[in-house]
């Protein structure tokens, strides 16, 4: 089967990740309910599909093939969205993994542009450099979707190309269409200096809150 994901809770200064769950599903129905005008291109469950929402998330877990999160705020201790490790790659051994995907992620307005996107993916990305040993990790997102691009690209992951007609389109009016999608990545030598970064700027969010 390879390497099975599970991932553990993960804690910093501005956010909190636990294992998503049903005990998430009110606080998640309202963050996703605040203000839906930046998922134009990022499917984000209507607070009535909340509940199959984690259903499908936690099929997805049993199988190994993804770690579901839910963004918990630490200045509000409230869930403000979520995010998950997804399709690990193993190459040179069926017990180590070499690659993974950090995807399936959305944060409320309120929450964005707080530090807990940032956050969040220090947390993400040090756990799978620095406990799982992987060489490469994996971000994705629809080509025309700047917003998510630019806070990729924030958070260090380097442009590495498009793949067109690569997966599902969540646009409004384009069901049943494809995406090309953009993809970005983190490599375990960028990681260093890359965690440098990050925890400068998660510092300097920290800051701010406690003005």
């Amino acid at each position: 089967m390879g390497f099975v994901l599970r991932g553990p809770g993960l804690e910093g200064a501005l956010v909190r990740l636990e294992p998503l769950g049903h005990r998430h599903a009110a606080e998640l129905a309202t963050a996703a309910e605040e203000d839906r005008g930046s998922y134009a291109y990022t499917w984000v469950p209507r607070a009535d599909e909340v509940a199959g929402y984690i259903d499908a998330q936690l099929a997805r877990a049993a199988s190994g093939r993804l770690a579901p999160y839910a963004q918990i705020s630490a200045a509000t201790g409230r869930a403000v969205g979520a995010t998950s490790f997804w399709d690990p790659r193993s190459w040179l051994s069926d017990d180590a993994l070499d690659a993974v995907e950090i995807g399936f992620t959305w944060l409320s307005a309120p929450a964005q542009g707080t530090g807990v996107n940032a956050e969040a993916k220090y947390l993400l990305f040090r756990h799978a450099f620095e406990e799982w040993g992987v060489s490469r990790v994996d971000l994705k997102t629809d080509a025309r979707n700047a917003r998510s691009r630019a806070a990729i690209t924030s958070v260090g992951a380097r442009f590495e190309g498009v793949l067109r007609n690569w997966s599902r389109s969540w646009a409004p009016g384009e069901e049943g269409r494809l995406r090309d999608s953009a993809v970005f990545s983190l490599t375990s030598q960028e990681w260093p200096g890359t965690r440098t970064l990050l925890e400068e700027r998660v510092s300097r969010f920290a800051r701010r809150g406690a003005d």
